[in-house]
């Protein structure tokens, strides 16, 4: 990012003005991108199949963009600091396989927004100002994602764009979750990944088009397959339709099926090429346990001396993802700990046995687990339990760079 930001330099009058603007876009943000997105799915309804229609519903997508515009503004004389959000979003606009081509038609759209919600506020240097500073933004992003196409088509056995992968096994994962194998074709093989990192698949969709879904890898590198594990997302009300690709995937696809597959990708992974130095916690909930699953499996292989604590979260056991695994690899390794909390444990009856206990994933159950308030972090789930946790670890005076996490909303609802 420092190289690309060097080979630009924004006026100064612009990061004034831009700056000038961020609290009234702090106040009108939401307005603002709820605006743009109908301006732009009215006016150029070919880039439709890069946005998930669940989160414009929801309006995920209109917060976390509003926030990354109030981010952009308030913080555009001192970029270094959205260093890690532009990795995040230059990784995310490449699993989707968006190209250059395509930032003029968000910026076009989103200036035109700019000057219909702001009226009269958005003068012509107003505009001008945006126009300099969405250019430079762009250049930042369309270089390092250049530099991240040509890293998947230069990795061994890699690939720009879609490719179709078979399923091999479809496995039942619990009540909710089904495991998915990817395999090449006989002789070819597939590219590593770090594990956390997600992959995109790509259906079609009744009106003839395409949309995708990113999926995070649930096994760890250097498998003949990708695995995917995906929940079946279902409508919580009358208004709330079930998730289309979720379904597509659970109810349509089966063994022998091919699915488009895009490239590895993802800022959110276990970096297993450093020594650690410090116990590992792995904490997830939910369908949170997908890339954990890769990383504690990875962790094990490549240093299985390093003290490991896994916990995870779920309604019950007829819920849980992955348990016999999880016991399993406990049983072989005296180096990992593992407990399993159930928000509803008699639910199916069940008793508690030791390992397990009943509530919600906490700083004092972390606490119970480790030797001292000292670890690297990784965690992944619900607003919620991610919001916990993440304040709790803040509480802790944890060390910003020792907490990674993955969080499928905007990430001011952790704030």
């Amino acid at each position: 990012m420092t190289t690309q930001m060097k080979a630009r330099i924004l006026s100064e009058h612009t990061i004034a003005t831009v700056k000038a603007t961020a609290p009234v876009l702090e106040q009108e943000g939401e307005t603002l991108t709820r605006h743009f997105y109908q301006r732009m799915f009215t006016h150029n309804p070919e880039v439709t199949p890069f946005f998930n229609p669940a989160n414009q519903q929801a309006g995920l997508q209109q917060k976390a963009l509003a926030g990354a515009i109030c981010a952009y503004a308030a913080n555009i004389d001192n970029l270094e600091v959205l260093g890690n959000a532009v990795e995040l979003i230059a990784q995310k606009h490449v699993s989707l396989q968006i190209q250059a081509q395509h930032y003029p038609i968000v910026g076009r759209h989103l200036l035109a927004s700019i000057s219909e919600i702001l009226g009269e506020g958005a003068t012509g240097e107003v505009l001008d100002a945006w126009a300099e500073a969405y250019g430079y933004l762009a250049h930042i992003l369309v270089g390092r994602e250049a530099q991240i196409y040509s890293e998947h088509a230069q990795a061994a056995g890699g690939w720009v764009g879609f490719r179709a992968l078979n399923v091999v096994r479809k496995v039942e994962e619990s009540e909710a979750i089904t495991s998915f194998y990817l395999a090449p074709e006989v002789g070819q093989r597939l590219p590593d990944f770090k594990p956390g990192q997600y992959i995109t698949v790509r259906v079609p969709t009744a009106n003839g088009n395409t949309t995708m879904r990113n999926y995070s890898l649930s096994d760890k590198p250097g498998q003949p397959w990708y695995r995917i594990s995906v929940k079946r997302e279902t409508g919580t009300s009358a208004g709330t339709p079930d998730g289309y690709v979720s379904t597509f995937l659970h109810s349509t696809v089966s063994v022998g099926d091919n699915l488009e597959i895009a490239p590895p990708c993802g800022e959110f992974f276990l970096d297993v090429r450093t020594p650690p130095q410090r116990p590992l916690v792995l904490l997830s909930a939910g369908v949170g346990i997908t890339p954990i699953m890769s990383m504690l499996a990875s962790a094990l292989e490549t240093d299985p001396q390093r003290q490991i604590v896994f916990v995870h979260g779920c309604l019950n056991e007829s819920s849980q993802a992955f348990k016999e695994a999880v016991d399993d690899l406990a049983a072989r390794h005296p180096n990992l700990t593992t407990h399993y909390r159930y928000s509803d444990p008699n639910a199916q009856g069940a008793m508690l046995r030791s390992g397990a206990s009943g509530g919600l994933i906490d700083v004092d159950l972390i606490e119970s687990l480790l030797p001292e308030r000292d670890g690297d972090f990784y965690f992944c789930g619900p607003q919620p339990f991610m919001a916990g946790i993440y304040h709790g670890l803040r509480a802790w005076g944890v060390p910003p760079a020792q907490v990674h996490f993955e969080f499928f909303g905007p990430k001011q609802a952790l704030q």
